[in-house]
């Protein structure tokens, strides 16, 4: 069932005070929605294999709207879901639909990579201004797209840390690297690479949707490794994990921020799950302010916030603060955020010329399954 949060949320920020609803602002020459028609979207997997981490942004901006509307309860502001189900091939329809509707002046995501590369240039053209709390493909921030945001550190950061931590740390020497052909993957993967160098002793890449791993197993069986990394997603991380211990191989694993989820310790079982290391460039739950844990938990059933829950509740209040700061158009909303400059509960968020987050912003830490939860463990310098 899906999760919808409860009318009574606690709020947290004090957004600013709304005008009449009839007014009106024309920005740059663009046309502006009036104060109480505006929409702000979601954009990810809300159904299919990868739903959970779709669902954790959904929740995440679904509480900032819903404390800014408890504020505003004269002229609130609407939220709309776009379901990608974690597709690249849907993503650019999505988007084409979603730029189609002028009372939408901004996006929490896209959420995975492969998405926002097909549909960020459809978004960009139609001024939409998107702020991705989880898509980390480097190139993102490459393509001049005036309009998008980066709510978390790329592949660029993530990458290079876990290499560091698999060679600093774990003194790995011999590494199996696998990705599993996704963008998001691949270039995680051969980040991780890049640092290893000679201690990457063999990789291999895995299918979306495969669920037999016999013939990577068996490969990793000879190679002898001291640690396998994953660049991928949870669904077959934990089948490939679960493989892998069943083989008797008994590697560190270490994957990415995809596997960040309650699903991989599903998919792995808790006996194969133990010990196993994720990074990811997101502050850990239990560090985030005790208001916002009270505030997400009464509002989604005594639920823990997610990954990336935050960097979504973060994001929908920069596109919220802007439309109750008076930005009623689409490129003014984009000139609001990228000269945004305030504290978040994650980080403090302020963009550079690209759309990444300020380097002083981003921190990657690492995190270890014990006993039937995924834990923060530490930072990698």
């Amino acid at each position: 069932m899906r999760r919808t949060a409860t009318s009574a949320v606690v709020a947290l920020l004090v957004l600013s005070p709304l005008v009449g609803c009839g007014d009106r602002a024309d920005a740059f020459g663009t046309t502006a929605v009036g104060r109480c028609n505006a929409q702000i979207a979601v954009f990810g997997p809300l159904t299919g294999a990868s739903a959970n981490l779709g669902r954790n942004l959904e929740d995440g901006a679904r509480l900032a709207v819903d404390q800014y509307d408890a504020v505003h309860p004269d002229c609130r502001v609407g939220m709309v879901d776009f379901d990608s189900q974690g597709d690249p091939k849907q993503a650019a329809g999505l988007a084409q639909q979603l730029v189609a509707q002028p009372r939408i002046l901004g996006v929490v995501g896209p959420a995975f990579s492969g998405e926002a590369d097909a549909a960020v240039p459809l978004l960009n053209q139609g001024r939409v201004t998107s702020i991705t709390p989880s898509a980390t493909e480097t190139s993102l921030s490459a393509h001049g797209w005036s309009t998008f945001h980066r709510l978390i550190g790329s592949e660029a950061v993530q990458g290079p840390a876990a290499g560091r931590y698999l060679a600093t740390v774990l003194k790995a020497r011999k590494v199996f690297v696998i990705d599993d052909g996704s963008e998001y993957g691949h270039g995680l993967a051969t980040e991780v690479m890049n640092v290893l160098g000679e201690r990457v002793v063999e990789s291999g890449t895995v299918l979306a949707g495969q669920d037999d791993f016999a013939t990577i197993v068996s490969h990793i069986k000879a190679a002898g490794p001291d640690a396998i990394f994953f660049g991928g997603y949870y669904d077959e991380a934990g089948l490939l994990l679960r493989q892998v211990r069943a083989a008797g191989v008994t590697a560190t694993f270490v994957a990415g921020d995809g596997v960040k989820d309650d699903g991989f310790l599903t998919r792995a079982g808790l006996n194969a799950a133990q010990n196993a290391i994720i990074t990811c460039p997101c502050r850990p739950p239990e560090t985030l302010p005790a208001t916002f844990t009270w505030a997400y938990r009464a509002a989604f059933g005594g639920l823990e916030p997610g990954t990336d829950s935050a960097e979504a509740y973060d994001a929908a209040t920069v596109l919220l603060r802007g439309i109750g700061s008076r930005h009623l158009s689409r490129t003014s909303l984009a000139a609001y955020v990228r000269s945004y400059d305030q504290p978040g509960i994650t980080t403090t968020i302020r963009f550079t010329a690209t759309g990444e987050l300020v380097g002083s912003s981003v921190t990657v830490w690492t995190y270890r399954v014990r006993g039937d939860a995924i834990v923060a463990d530490r930072p990698i310098p």
